[in-house]
């Protein structure tokens, strides 16, 4: 079973996000800011994590270097209401494989979780239809 790790502050979002993942047979953990999602991280080793970006503490983009400089091989997708193209960019630079924004369906994350754990590549897109 593939595990995933949702960080996100917002407790309803991550509920909401699980419920999703759970469903289509993903094993989940949960962190609620970037010190918990490090933590977690770090013990858990998951194959893939969803990061918020914008949490108390520690930004989602800090989060992400920090867990880089633990593996570089960390297969983190950013997800945010932050539309700035700057902050997209950011998370590409700073070693993630992917960025999707908020609010996020159910079939959009799905469709995006699966693809980017069957994907070696670098930065994983949605279709231009934002499928």
């Amino acid at each position: 079973m593939q595990s995933i790790l949702i960080v996100d502050d917002s407790g309803f979002a991550r509920r909401t996000i699980r419920i999703f993942l759970e469903e289509a047979g993903y094993s989940v953990e949960e962190a609620a800011d970037g010190f918990q999602a490090l933590e977690r991280y770090y013990i858990k080793e998951p194959e893939l994590v969803l990061l918020d970006n914008v949490m108390p503490g520690m930004t989602g983009l800090e989060v992400l270097k920090k867990m880089r400089a633990m593996n570089p091989l960390a297969r983190v997708v950013m997800l945010t209401s932050d539309v700035q193209n700057f902050t997209q960019r950011e998370a590409r630079i700073n070693g993630a494989v992917g960025y999707l924004n908020k609010p996020l369906k159910k079939e959009k994350i799905l469709y995006f979780v699966a693809k980017v754990l069957k994907s070696d590549a670098a930065w994983v897109e949605l279709p231009p239809d934002g499928k």
